[in-house]
């Protein structure tokens, strides 16, 4: 691909040949039985978000509004995006618009397997962010991690996924992608609802370097989204030493399940 082609560009072309490459297979649907294996309240988060009884999760399309800060104190860049889960591989596909210094910015996360890049470029020509590596592709995996905590709970019944109970409103999982295992901490309420994932496996990007903090998104609302109870909105945080430090706060547009093997142009 040429060294001039648009983030958005790979974003799109990247699609497509996944999308072709992972045609949509005949799909069972999730049994309770199912969840049997599951600690209980991942059980019953999951039977509180509706997932049983429909197809099990191949992969999904999620749109965000989002405030994004740089440092904490500054000013938010407000920002849309898009992405695409694929469960089996797994592969997650993520671009990001927003502006900074009053120019148009572009970020496009993709994970495959068990590889992450991260680029970041100002005025759709100058690099800001270019990431690659042990650092970043540990990162991503706990956020591919999230992603199926968050949006397709009917996925928490993956063999990749290995569970251990807390106590009544606490779980903790090990996902294992490739290479790389990654663990965190699911936390619900007195509902059933899923209101904070804690990891201590995902770098910040602070000062030029990535390092690692605590990091976690808690949920700051919950909706019916094509049938599904699930998060709406949610913050991410890094505590640093002097102070949580929230560097986005993310408002669910729309979620697509096993979507059309087209993408709509944005």
């Amino acid at each position: 691909m040429p060294l001039f082609t648009s983030l958005e560009d790979r974003f799109q072309a990247r699609l497509r040949s996944e999308l072709e490459a992972r045609p949509l297979l005949p799909a069972p649907p999730l049994a309770e039985a199912d969840l049997d294996h599951l600690p209980p309240p991942v059980r019953r988060y999951v039977l509180r978000s509706g997932a049983v009884g429909r197809p099990r999760v191949q992969r999904f399309r999620l749109e965000f509004d989002a405030l994004m800060w740089r440092r904490p104190g500054g000013a938010p860049m407000r920002a849309t995006s898009v992405q695409y889960n694929f469960v089996d591989g797994p592969i997650r596909l993520f671009h990001m618009r927003a502006r900074m210094f009053g120019l148009p910015v572009q970020a496009l996360h993709v994970y495959a397997g068990d590889e992450a890049t991260f680029q970041v470029r100002l005025a759709s020509l100058v690099p800001v962010v270019d990431e690659a590596g042990e650092v970043i592709s540990r990162a991503e995996t706990v956020t591919v991690l999230n992603d199926l905590c968050c949006f397709a709970p009917g996925t928490l019944v993956d063999p990749r996924l290995a569970w251990t109970p807390v106590d009544d409103r606490t779980a903790r999982v090990a996902f294992t992608s490739g290479r790389r295992g990654v663990e965190a901490a699911l936390h619900f309420d007195g509902q059933g609802d899923l209101v904070d994932f804690t990891s201590d496996d995902r770098e910040a990007l602070r000062d030029g370097t990535l390092q690692r903090f605590p990091w976690s998104t808690p949920v700051e609302a919950h909706g019916d989204v094509d049938g599904l109870r699930l998060p709406t909105r949610a913050a991410a945080v890094y505590r640093y030493p002097e102070g949580d430090f929230t560097y986005g706060r993310f408002t669910l547009r729309s979620i697509a399940y096993d979507a059309a093997a087209t993408p709509s142009p944005r």
